[in-house]
């Protein structure tokens, strides 16, 4: 991934990490290999709200950040670099 910065990757990343999880859950494949027997309703129910904070924090940074992926956006980073506009 040439011309990302390192904080495009990382919320790249754990976003799709976050919506992989979702989607294991949703169709009843836990990350976790825990027999049904194991687990108590309470900590499933624990589970899957840190399993949603997670993804819902995720995508919130994710889509709040600037993350200049195309063309036109690096650019645009270019010039606010070039101006003392950003880091």
């Amino acid at each position: 991934m040439k011309n990302f910065d390192k904080g495009t990757v990382i919320r790249t990343v754990l976003l799709f990490i976050a919506l992989i999880n979702q989607g294991l859950i949703m169709f009843g494949k836990p990350v976790l290999p825990i027999d049904e027997d194991q687990v108590t309703s309470l900590a499933d129910t624990l589970y899957l709200a840190g399993s949603m904070i997670f993804t819902l924090v995720t995508t919130l940074v994710a889509w709040f950040k600037n993350n200049y992926v195309t063309d036109k956006g690096k650019l645009q980073k270019e010039v606010l670099r070039q101006k003392g506009l950003t880091k």
